[in-house]
């Protein structure tokens, strides 16, 4: 927020409180972000162990009934785990390197959908 003007006609046109809401390629980012990118990213193992920590507390049991061959049912305890972004490190490069590789990993089939093909094989565009 800027800093308040002690000009009365430049506060008149242009007041320093007023809200700024986000435009549309930033609500947009951010929708593609929560709802694809950090999906993607936090299912691979690699990027859990190396960036994320295990939330405390976070270990619920749910039981699953099994049906046997002999018509009665069995009980098992599974254990889930809730990982969240580890805050206590410094952000580096070859952390979003390694979180697009993961990314690109779990969407391998979606660039072939992509116009880079068609692009280059045109005279004056590629090659």
């Amino acid at each position: 927020m800027p800093a308040p003007s002690q000009n009365a006609a430049l506060n008149s046109v242009s007041s320093s409180s007023a809200t700024k809401k986000d435009g549309f390629m930033q609500s947009s980012l951010e929708t593609w972000l929560k709802d694809d990118w950090t999906p993607s990213v936090e299912k691979d193992k690699d990027i859990r162990k190396k960036y994320m920590k295990e939330e405390k507390g976070t270990r619920v049991s749910k039981s699953d009934t099994i049906e046997s061959s002999t018509e009665s049912s069995t009980t098992t305890t599974a254990q889930e785990t809730t990982y969240v972004e580890d805050t206590d490190r410094n952000f580096t490069l070859q952390e979003y390197v390694d979180k697009t590789g993961a990314y690109i990993k779990a969407h391998e089939g979606e660039h072939k959908a992509s116009n880079v093909k068609k692009l280059n094989s045109m005279p004056v565009i590629g090659e």
